[in-house]
């Protein structure tokens, strides 16, 4: 330990010593020479011991920050798409709730589907409502066509998926997955589960399926429904609330894409 503390000792007085001639020797070049050191020397200074360079770290930085070519092009198609959404008729429409209409609408900016609430008695009411399925009545190329001309019968529809679930304080829960038509209310599946079995979806039995239903029952589960407020009456303005939403939702997906483009 000792042989090193000395060893160190001596490391550092012969720096000091170095140092000391070093900076007499420049002290006494400077004097001799009657002049302060040049920006020349100070540069060749700088080169001799691989400082980089000033222009060329501004020119690296300016390269490293240039946007692609494609990246201008990419900003002016997304500039016309925004123009073409903001004069849309819908991004911008505020829906008239009817008066008779029975739920709360809870309605997030950046999501693709919205919440309705309410009470009815002692149940405690959630539908679900996604995005519209739109259909704009241009009929297929092949419309028509073929031996079997009943698949054409009956055209095409819009149509809106809606979730409803349905609870009691204490008991089960009735869950609904339905369709929604401009005339009607189709209910494609329904099941009834505990609360517990959240974690056991997959090994619950949920009944058969709606359509091999007694008719009579399919029939009172409709009206069960409609009574509830999921009826085509309220649906049908919900179809146009979603439309509209999907107008306001892309012209927000536009604009952040936008953002991100031009960082």
């Amino acid at each position: 330990m000792a042989f090193s503390a000395a060893c160190r000792r001596a490391s550092s007085a012969a720096v000091s010593v170095s140092l000391r001639a070093l900076g007499t020797r420049e002290i006494v070049r400077s004097s001799a020479l009657s002049e302060p050191i040049s920006m020349r020397s100070i540069l060749s200074w700088r080169h001799a011991v691989g400082c980089p360079n000033t222009h060329s770290l501004a020119r690296f930085s300016s390269l490293a920050l240039k946007k692609p070519a494609s990246d201008a092009g990419l900003l002016k198609v997304i500039d016309f798409e925004i123009k073409c959404a903001e004069e849309s008729d819908h991004h911008d429409r505020v829906e008239e709730i009817p008066e008779a209409f029975p739920f709360q609408i809870q309605d997030d900016k950046g999501m693709n589907v919205i919440t309705l609430k309410r009470t009815y008695q002692n149940e405690n009411i959630e539908v679900v409502v996604s995005m519209p399925a739109l259909v704009t009545g241009e009929e297929p190329e092949n419309a028509g066509e073929g031996d079997n001309d009943d698949e054409h019968e009956k055209p095409s529809q819009s149509s809106l998926p809606l979730g409803v679930v349905m609870s009691k304080k204490g008991g089960p829960i009735l869950e609904f997955n339905c369709t929604a038509y401009p005339d009607e209310v189709v209910i494609d599946s329904l099941s009834v589960r505990e609360k517990e079995q959240a974690g056991e979806d997959s090994l619950a039995y949920e009944g058969p399926d709606f359509n091999d239903l007694d008719e009579n029952l399919q029939k009172a589960f409709h009206k069960y429904l409609e009574l509830r407020g999921v009826s085509a009456l309220n649906t049908n303005f919900l179809h146009e609330y979603m439309i509209n939403k999907d107008s306001r939702e892309y012209l927000l997906w536009l604009r952040n894409l936008k953002k991100f483009i031009e960082k």
